[in-house]
């Protein structure tokens, strides 16, 4: 039993051994036949992976610009690139058989393990070899139960044997189980260059017709689109530059084409040498069989059809990976033409784009020296024309708001592409500064109150929120006076300055006092007190005398005030002073009122004072008929 057991053993031994042998002998006789050929495993793969990405790039590097013609070109280029992809894949997967195992390998990977096949087939012979041991054991099984004593020595011998036998293929089974998992997992990512491949392949299933077949729809130009069919200079300026870049693009693509094309060629031109080699040999054959039957010499039986027979293999082999890498090739040119077709395409279109730009920011220019000309028409005019400053201040305020206004239409125009995201824009952004500039706003429309035709100028003098003083400048958003202060009926300037803001003529709580458009004039009050039993008469006639002597001096500088008063819609008249008794609380009092020139009022109180004085220090009963002494004092109360 042991014997037979060992021969078994050893026979199987035997078995894997020779099956290991023959398929080396096989695969050496391959290399052997194909090592004349100048293949280049590294170089393969390198086409492939130049393929692979020049296809991903063609399909999406490139994005449209808005023309209609994109969508056409992008597809193209994308159909293009998958048939090139293919046929380099077809011709990959053909050189493979015309390169040794040896070659085929990576420069760091062992050649493919050679037994696999061998080991499936003996798992396969093993297994039949299984079945069979069991059917037979089952018969004797069968046989024992129903065979006399006679026999069951025999058959009980026989099933011993049987299953023996049975067990040691069961431990070959398990052994070659073992070591089929560990050479597929040893093997995992492909079998030399033809494993690489297939890698390869799986990276762009959509080519195959994989998960990602759907085809890609080239990316919506609505956005480009929209800013080529605009006309502001900002659209058209984002309009060129990404007409520009897809022009860049195009050319990287270009230069990648390029470089496949290239690969391409390095791999086609040792089989194209070797197609041109065999069907030269083809020829030599012919031509020696030709002379070997001109010359009657029989040639030796079988040779000249063994041979042709062998060239007609190499022939197909190689032009199975050559064909379609000249195909490759020119699908690879008609992708250039392609791409070349679309940036001609493109770059006549921003041609017109930079004519509209240029013409555009021309136009701008223009329109910006009109409006500066404008700006030094009016100016000059105003200068020219106008005389009084006042006047002539507001005509150059306005110039300098009508002047930014329209610089800011002509850059509006200019610039924006959207008129109408700009108005729903502006709604929100007025909405916004109506909130958070408030103050400011009603400052500066309360400025055109302030400057309007009966509004306040400077060197005028006013009185706003208590304090009293001189305007020495007007802005849109703040008031600068100049403060007074004193005592009585004297101003002296305080040297400091207090600004307003010109929203304080639309508090109800801040009254603002001005003089009347065109005056400086204020009314100042001479009182004097009458002694009881005095002739009121006679003081009140010598007084206003006095008075009256010094008004004369400056009564033509009234008059003309008078004259230059603008027509508001009513009389008047100059100025003169006024007399009038009225009675007091220490008795009967005289008052008279009269005009001073605000700019002259120290010196026109100092004058009548000194009449007043000098008429009663020399008329004695003008003297007995005032109780104390004469007082100035202003009209206007507050």
């Amino acid at each position: 039993m042991k014997t037979h057991l060992a021969v078994i053993e050893l026979l199987c031994v035997l078995f894997l051994v020779a099956s290991a042998i023959s398929l080396n002998v096989v695969e050496g006789r391959q290399a052997a036949s194909v090592n004349q050929l100048n293949l280049n495993r590294d170089a393969i793969l390198e086409h492939l992976n130049a393929v692979i990405t020049w296809y991903r790039d063609s399909s999406n590097k490139i994005e449209p610009v808005g023309l209609p013609s994109d969508a056409i070109y992008q597809d193209n280029a994308r159909n293009i690139a998958s048939q090139a992809v293919r046929l380099a894949f077809e011709s990959a997967r053909a050189e493979t058989a015309l390169i040794p195992n040896d070659q085929a390998s990576a420069p760091n990977q062992k050649p493919a393990q050679p037994g696999r096949r061998n080991f499936r087939q003996m798992q396969s012979d093993v297994g039949a070899r299984i079945a069979d041991l069991q059917s037979q054991l089952d018969t004797v099984n069968k046989q024992l139960a129903r065979a006399p004593a006679a026999k069951k020595k025999a058959l009980l011998e026989q099933r011993d044997a049987l299953g023996g036998e049975l067990n040691l293929y069961k431990t070959v089974q398990e052994n070659l189980d073992k070591m089929t998992d560990f050479m597929e997992g040893a093997n995992e990512g492909g079998e030399g260059l033809l494993g690489s491949i297939e890698e390869l392949a799986h990276s762009v299933p959509e080519i195959w017709g994989g998960p990602r077949t759907q085809k890609q729809t080239p990316k919506a130009p609505a956005s480009a689109s929209g800013l080529a069919n605009t006309s502001g200079l900002i659209g058209q300026a984002l309009t060129l530059m990404e007409r520009f870049r897809a022009i860049h693009e195009i050319d990287q693509t270009l230069k990648e084409t390029d470089h496949v094309r290239q690969l391409a060629e390095n791999v086609h031109k040792p089989l194209r040498d070797a197609l041109a080699a065999t069907l030269q040999q083809g020829q030599k054959l012919a031509g020696e069989a030709n002379a070997s039957a001109k010359a009657s010499t029989p040639a030796p039986p079988g040779d000249a059809t063994q041979q042709f027979e062998q060239l007609t293999n190499q022939f197909k082999q190689l032009s199975s990976a050559t064909i379609p890498l000249a195909q490759e090739i020119v699908v690879i040119e008609q992708g250039r033409g392609n791409f070349g077709e679309w940036r001609k395409s493109i770059l006549l279109e921003s041609r017109y784009v930079l004519r509209s730009l240029a013409i555009r920011i021309i136009g701008i220019a223009l329109a910006l020296a009109f409006v500066g000309i404008l700006a030094d028409v009016w100016r000059r005019l105003t200068y020219r024309y106008i005389r009084e400053p006042r006047r002539r201040r507001q005509f150059l305020i306005m110039r300098r708001f009508v002047m930014g206004f329209l610089i800011a239409m002509v850059l509006i125009v200019g610039f924006v592409s959207e008129f109408s995201s700009l108005a729903t824009f502006a709604g929100f952004i007025t909405a916004g500064i109506a909130v958070a500039l408030q103050g400011v706003i009603l400052s500066v429309a309360a400025y055109f109150f302030v400057v309007g035709r009966y509004g306040i100028r400077v060197g005028d003098r006013i009185s706003v929120a208590g304090v009293t003083g001189d305007v020495i400048d007007i802005g849109p958003v703040r008031l600068y006076i100049m403060e007074l202060a004193g005592t009585g009926i004297d101003l002296y300037p305080t040297g400091r300055v207090i600004v307003f803001s010109n929203s304080v003529l639309f508090q109800a709580g801040t009254p603002l006092f001005k003089q009347i458009p065109g005056t400086e004039y204020t009314w100042h009050e001479l009182a004097v007190n009458l002694a009881p039993g005095s002739n009121y008469k006679t003081v009140q006639d010598k007084v206003s005398k006095a008075v009256h002597s010094v008004y004369d001096h400056y009564r033509e500088e009234f008059v003309r005030q008078t004259v230059l008063v603008p027509q508001i819609g009513m009389q008047m008249k100059a100025p003169e002073p006024e007399t009038h008794l009225q009675l007091a609380d220490a008795g009967l009092e005289l008052v008279v009122r009269y005009p001073v020139s605000i700019r002259k009022a120290t010196e026109m109180d100092d004058q009548v004072t000194r009449a007043v004085m000098e008429l009663i220090h020399g008329d004695s009963e003008l003297k007995n008929a005032i109780a104390g002494s004469p007082k100035v004092r202003a009209a206007i109360k507050g």
